[in-house]
């Protein structure tokens, strides 16, 4: 997220009911962000959240119509991908991802290795890399691997925020490098080979969903992030394949930790821990409401825009109590030398340091 700095709250009565000049003064950016929108949005800023539904994949008529018969791709439940993959002859697999390189390579619950050729076809400037997923429709789709999912023991997601799509997935909103989700993968990845480099670890950017553009109306709300906890959900499923003693961490940064929250109720058990970084609500009043059996962490830098945030929830406007509140009961990810709302993944802070040890699983977050 880009901080509203160009902002300018206007007076707004309900502030009197949060204490603090601080609180007050954020308080009202939320009310004046919520009338920005207009009357005309009216209908749709109030009542329950929806997922915004899949757009249509253009040549899925064309696979179902395949003499291979395989599953459909909007429907069918990652098992049943796998499933389907499993009985194939190997010269019928390769050439049913050359033939639809586009679903294959998006599809959890194929092969990665599959899902990286069909993948190299279609984004051939990154041939040497690990793309899972890759979809250059809207402001498109990404998901990238480091280390070997097939050998390893435990994975790590970060689910990137708001602004953050296709076209800057390797060089950050704005052009700031310490955005980039493909950035702070590796100075993940690099700290926990630094920890230990003989960890059988793989590291994941999930940039499976369409996060809200800017701090706007999308962003107070949580239909992008109900979208995404379905798609990360699948996503999780899919790994897990073949791997039941995968043990898996989820990192939320900044609107990714909604994705996260809402994800949370419906996690496979193998993911024992959900840590929330620069978050502006995980829409929840307290660690109990997520319902997940993970342990919960959550940081955020002394300057990070988002503490300034009211922790408030109405009308499916805002997400609720921050998780750095002490009374929402999550646990403390050292953030005191971060700077700013995008510095986690910062080489040598504490941070970046707490998150490789919770994904490695060696203790606390220290």
């Amino acid at each position: 997220m880009v901080a509203p700095g160009q902002v300018r709250p206007r007076h707004s009565p309900t502030a009197a009911v949060v204490t603090g000049s601080v609180a007050r003064i954020a308080l009202r950016f939320v009310v004046a962000a919520v009338f920005a929108v207009g009357l005309s949005v009216t209908a749709n800023l109030v009542g329950p959240t929806r997922p915004t539904p899949a757009v249509a994949e253009a040549t899925v008529d064309t696979w179902l119509a395949d003499p291979l018969t395989p599953p459909d791709p909007r429907t069918a439940t990652p098992a049943r991908v796998a499933a389907f993959f499993a009985r194939l002859p190997p010269a019928d697999t390769t050439a049913l991802a050359g033939r639809y390189p586009r679903i294959v390579g998006n599809l959890d619950g194929a092969p990665a290795a599959l899902r990286y050729a069909a993948n190299r076809v279609r984004y051939p400037q990154a041939s040497r890399r690990q793309i899972l997923a890759f979809d250059d429709r809207g402001d498109g789709r990404i998901v990238e691997v480091l280390g070997d999912l097939d050998t390893a023991t435990r994975v790590v997601i970060i689910v990137p925020g708001v602004d953050d799509k296709l076209t800057n997935f390797d060089t950050g909103h704005g052009g700031v490098q310490r955005r980039a989700p493909a950035w702070q993968l590796r100075r993940l990845y690099d700290q926990i080979q630094g920890l230990d480099p003989a960890a059988p670890i793989a590291a994941v950017a999930w940039l499976g969903y369409d996060p809200p553009e800017g701090v706007r109306r999308d962003a107070l709300r949580e239909d992008r992030a109900a979208a995404g906890a379905i798609a990360l959900n699948r996503f999780i499923d899919g790994l897990l394949l073949g791997h039941p003693g995968l043990t898996i961490t989820v990192i939320g940064h900044s609107y990714g930790s909604v994705v996260a929250a809402l994800a949370a109720p419906h996690m496979a058990h193998q993911v024992t821990d959900i840590v929330s970084i620069g978050s502006p609500g995980m829409a929840a009043a307290n660690r109990s409401a997520l319902r997940t059996t993970a342990r919960v962490w959550a940081g955020s830098a002394p300057n990070d825009w988002t503490r300034r945030i009211p922790g408030v929830r109405v009308l499916g406007v805002g997400h609720g109590r921050l998780p750095t509140d002490p009374g929402f009961g999550a646990r403390p990810l050292p953030c005191a030398d971060v700077d700013g709302h995008d510095g986690y993944f910062t080489p040598g802070t504490t941070a970046l340091r707490g998150m490789a040890r919770i994904a490695l699983g060696v203790g606390d977050a220290r």
